[in-house]
């Protein structure tokens, strides 16, 4: 299991980030998403050592560069309110960078979660029972919040701003942009509280999730420029309402004590599906329609 994780991981921190920072902002944060590959690197590059002080160290690179890009989250909601106020799309801006409530609620969660993963990759990387979780349970917290923390709210949120306007799709992309970042909040608060918490994340994140997959699906999937970037939202939605049914699999095993799939198989079928069908899929064809 720790290898394709790492693997799953490396993908998330070289590629899916950075990319994802250039489909929030292309002006704003562009100097973020060349930068980003440097610290990056570290950090994939420790996920491959053993435990250990040098392995900390590049983890705390990696660390301090996310946090960087969390404080740049609470300046973007005042900013948000004003574009909106100014008129949303006024001046010609294109569809991926206008702001609105919702859509900058999930692309603020969307830039703080690389740093909850970071904490929990110097903690592992260290040894340390962060918070007294297990170090298995730290190690899988980071592939968690670089997809269904970043890229989850990153493309529901791009989703949101897209502005479906099929009956009743404004309502259920609001709904998308609101409940992917509530969900995870209430994910990662289950790990704290108890597992009937972590299930009702899982399944307020599961409705937002298939919230995107369906806005995805009927509304832009038809209106795609081109059969390649038609077939990778059509995957992406597939393999994302497929993915999400053993996560509130493992989700109501944990709170039940039913029967329930192991965290090698999550990570073989849900975290692998995720990270390539949803997450690597949904970005390549954002970037397609962004160059529009």
């Amino acid at each position: 299991m720790t290898v394709l994780v790492n693997l799953i991981v490396t993908l998330g921190m070289l590629y899916v980030v950075p990319a994802g920072l250039r489909l929030i902002d292309p002006v704003g944060l562009r100097t973020a998403a060349r930068l980003w590959p440097a610290p990056a690197a570290l950090g994939a590059l420790c996920l491959w050592l053993p435990r250990g002080i040098p392995a900390t160290v590049l983890a705390a690179f990696y660390a301090a560069a996310a946090l960087a890009l969390a404080a740049r989250a609470p300046a973007r909601l005042p900013a948000a309110r004003r574009r909106s106020r100014a008129g949303g799309n006024a001046g010609g801006a294109p569809f991926w960078t206008t702001a609105s409530g919702p859509a900058e609620v999930a692309v603020c969660t969307a830039l703080v979660s690389p740093s909850i993963a970071a904490a929990a990759l110097v903690a592992e990387r260290a040894g340390y029972r962060l918070f007294g979780f297990d170090l298995d349970v730290l190690a899988l917290t980071v592939p968690h919040f670089h997809f269904a923390g970043f890229t989850a709210a990153l493309v529901a949120g791009l989703v949101c701003r897209a502005g479906a306007t099929a009956p009743g799709a404004a309502t259920l992309s609001r709904w998308a942009a609101y409940s992917v970042p509530g969900g995870t909040l209430l994910v990662l608060l289950g790990y704290f509280v108890d597992d009937w918490a972590e299930l009702a994340g899982a399944v307020v994140l599961t409705t937002g999730m298939w919230a995107v997959a369906l806005l995805t699906w009927r509304d832009l999937r038809p209106g795609a420029r081109d059969r390649t970037t038609g077939a990778l939202l059509g995957t992406s939605a597939a393999v994302l309402v497929a993915t999400m049914l053993p996560a509130l699999w493992w989700a109501a095993g944990e709170a039940t004590g039913i029967t329930h799939p192991t965290l090698t198989w999550m990570a073989a079928t849900h975290g692998l599906g995720n990270a390539l069908g949803f997450a690597l899929c949904s970005v390549l064809a954002w970037r397609r329609l962004s160059a529009d």
